[in-house]
C-alpha cells in the first residue's frame, strides 16, 4: 500500500494520513482489549467491534479493507467489491484476471474461459492442446486422445509404443508381449533377461532362479555369496552362515576367534570363555576373583 501521505487528497486520504501520524501514539495508549480489537477490525476478523475504534483508526481499517478487496479482485477470490475500485485499480484487476485466464487456457489447468481469449490467443491455446495430446499418447498416457492428430503424428506415435514395448521387456518393467518382438530383439532381451537373472543372484535377491544360471555364472555367483558372507562372518552380522565357510577361512575365523576370547580373558573386557584357552594361556591369566557367599 502506498505511503498515506501519497494518496489522493480525498477524505480517505487525508483520514489515513492522519492515522499514520497520530496511530502509534493512539495505539500506545490503548489497553489490551482495544489494541486486539483494532487489530481485528485491520485484518477484517468478525470478532471486530467498529464502535470501540477511534476516528482515526476508522480510516485505517477502511484503507486496509480497501487494500484487501483490491487483492481479492486480481486474484479472482470473494469478496470483491469492483465498484469500489479506482479507474487504475479497475484496469490492473482486469489485465490480472485476463492473464490467468490465458495461463489456465493454455495449461490445461484451472478454470478457462475461451469466449475472454484474442483471435490470436485461441489459437495458442489450440495448438498448446494439440501438443499436449500429443504427448499424452507418446508416453502412454491414461489421456491419450488421438482424435484431431496428423497421419505422421499417429505413425509417429505408433513407433513410440514399439520403442517403449520393447524397453519394457529389455528392462524387465511394465508390460512386454514378446510375440510383437523381432527374431533380433527377442535375442537382445533375452541376453538382458539372464544377466539381470545373474546380478540378481550375486546380490542374494528374491527375483534369482539359480536354474536358469550355466556352470560358469553358477561358480561366478557362488563366489560372490562367499565373499560377503565371509565378510559377514567377520564383522559378526546375523546374516553369516558358517557352512558356506571354506575349510580354510573357518580355520582363519577360528584362529581370530580363539585370539579375541584371549583377549578378553587376558583385558577383563568383552566375552570370555576360560574352557577355550590353552593351558599357557590360561596359566598366563590370574584366576577370576571369588565373589563373597553372603
Amino acid at each position: 500500500m502506498k505511503h498515506p501521505l501519497s494518496l489522493p487528497w480525498t477524505s480517505l486520504g487525508r483520514a489515513a494520513a492522519l492515522a499514520f501520524c497520530c496511530g502509534s501514539s493512539l495505539a500506545s495508549a490503548q489497553t489490551p482489549e482495544l489494541a486486539a480489537n483494532w487489530s481485528a477490525c485491520k485484518n477484517g476478523r468478525a470478532s471486530c467491534n467498529d464502535a470501540l475504534l477511534t476516528p482515526s483508526q476508522v480510516a485505517e481499517v477502511a484503507a486496509a479493507a480497501h487494500t484487501r478487496n483490491v487483492s481479492n479482485c486480481r486474484s479472482g477470490q470473494e469478496p470483491c467489491d469492483n465498484a469500489s475500485l479506482s479507474g487504475p485499480e479497475a484496469i490492473a484487476v482486469a489485465v490480472a484476471l485476463h492473464d490467468r485466464n490465458v495461463s489456465n487456457c493454455n495449461s490445461g489447468f484451472g478454470s478457462c474461459d475461451p469466449t475472454r481469449l484474442t483471435r490470436l490467443e485461441v489459437g495458442e491455446v489450440a495448438l498448446a492442446e494439440h501438443q499436449r495430446r500429443l504427448s499424452n499418447c507418446k508416453y502412454g498416457g491414461e489421456k491419450c486422445d488421438t482424435v484431431g492428430l496428423s497421419g505422421a503424428e499417429i505413425a509417429a506415435l505408433a513407433s513410440s509404443d514399439r520403442e517403449r514395448s520393447v524397453s519394457s521387456c529389455t528392462d524387465g518393467f511394465g508390460s512386454c508381449d514378446l510375440s510383437l518382438l523381432t527374431p533380433q530383439e527377442a535375442r537382445a532381451v533375452a541376453v538382458a533377461e539372464r544377466a539381470r537373472n545373474v546380478s540378481n543372484c550375486k546380490n542374494g535377491w528374491d527375483a534369482c532362479d539359480r536354474s536358469k544360471l550355466n556352470a560358469r555364472e553358477a561358480a561366478e555367483v557362488l563366489a560372490e555369496l562367499r565373499t560377503r558372507n565371509l565378510s559377514d562372518c567377520t564383522a559378526g552380522r546375523d546374516s553369516c552362515d558358517y557352512a558356506l565357510l571354506s575349510p580354510s577361512d573357518a580355520q582363519a575365523m577360528g584362529s581370530a576367534e580363539r585370539l579375541r576370547n584371549y583377549t578378553a580373558c587376558r583385558t577383563g573386557r568383552g566375552y570370555c570363555d576360560r574352557s577355550r584357552l590353552t593351558p599357557a594361556q590360561a596359566a598366563a591369566i590370574p584366576p577370576e576373583p571369588q565373589t563373597p557367599i553372603r
